[in-house]
């Protein structure tokens, strides 16, 4: 049975909290929307557990502050998802630790071999064209993030996530 995860309500009070972004950051709600789709897709071959890439998403950089070089931002952001845990998310403490180690180190380290967080760094990094940066194969830790990184485009794949999408608004 999947864990219990409101995500209509999360979107909405991780997008309404108190943080540095303007309505066209770098980083923002726009970024984690496509990085949750890009981990729907990953996931629908790497065999993560979607839940943690779609929490992973919306978390990672949701407490940056700034748009530059932010030491620190992801273990905020997991300090933050960490207070919906009970409330609006409900997640067995591996799935937790999963999403919390994701967040932590997702600017820090360059591959992870567990298929949930690889999943999640792969999905950020494909995302990447939106500050000039091509998205390069040899910095991704799946096999399939890095067929997409040498394909040049993801959207031969985007079919993959619409099952997981459905109640993402």
């Amino acid at each position: 049975m999947p864990p219990l995860i409101d995500y209509t309500r999360l979107w909405e009070a991780v997008t309404q909290a108190p943080s540095h972004r303007s309505p066209y950051s770098l980083h923002g709600p726009d970024h984690w929307r496509r990085v949750e789709r890009n981990g729907c897709i990953l996931a629908a071959r790497t065999g993560a557990r979607v839940h943690v890439v779609r929490l992973f998403a919306l978390f990672h950089d949701s407490r940056r502050e700034n748009e530059g070089r932010d030491p620190g931002h992801g273990k905020r952001g997991a300090e933050f998802a960490a207070t919906f845990r009970g409330q609006l998310c409900e997640l067995s403490d591996e799935d937790h630790e999963l999403l919390r180690l994701a967040c932590i180190w997702h600017t820090d380290a360059d591959h992870h071999t567990d298929p949930t967080i690889g999943t999640c760094w792969d999905a950020d990094r494909l995302d990447l064209g939106r500050v000039g940066v091509i998205p390069d194969a040899k910095f991704m830790s799946t096999a399939f993030g890095k067929e997409i990184a040498d394909h040049g485009v993801i959207h031969p794949w985007l079919h993959l996530a619409e099952p997981y999408l459905g109640d993402a608004s």
